[in-house]
Order: structure tokens, then sequence, then C-alpha cells
């Protein structure tokens, strides 16, 4: 079994659970799995291309999968797979003015 790590904004559509333990030998194997426990998730993941998202990343052992395989990248069994959404925002300190 894979641990997937569920990050706080997505729990919601995981009943949420923190974890979901799947089965599969990669990432996107373990990412299919866990939108069919959870279908709502799926398109907060994929794009309409079955592509994940540009703003999720994928974690295996602390390496981004998109410096191995992609979602080809295997996993072990017993491993784990993080999902980080990339957050943005904020403010640049000066203010709504600051582009007028």
């Amino acid at each position: 079994m894979i641990k997937v790590l569920i990050p706080y904004a997505l729990r919601s559509f995981t009943d949420r659970n923190a974890e979901v333990e799947v089965n599969g030998k990669t990432a996107g194997e373990a990412l299919n799995a866990l939108t069919g426990i959870y279908p709502d998730i799926k398109t907060h993941l994929f794009a309409d291309n079955n592509s994940l998202r540009d703003f999720i990343n994928l974690f295996i052992d602390g390496k981004n999968i998109n410096t191995l395989q992609g979602l080809d990248t295997p996993i072990a069994d017993n491993g784990e797979l993080m999902i980080i959404p990339a957050i943005a925002g904020g403010t640049n300190g000066f203010g709504t003015n600051a582009y007028k």
C-alpha cells in the first residue's frame, strides 16, 4: 500500500482524511486509485486532458516527480506520495496603488 498525504486545502474532497492508503506502483497509478475512491478530488488534481495540473506538485521520498519520471515515477510498497499545491498571492508591500 502507498500512503498519499493530502494537503489541508484538498481534505474536503477526501472526507477530511489527511492520509489515504491506495494501491499502485507509480505516482500516476496511486493518484488514479485515489480519484477512484474520492472522485471529487480529480478535477483539482488533473486538467481536462488528464495531465497533472500545473499548480500540483507531487513528492516521493522528498523528491519532486517532475525531476524524475513524472507520473510514471515508481513508488515502493509502503512508500509515501505527498501532494503539494502551489500557493500564490500576497502583496509586494506597496499597497494596491503600486501599479497605477
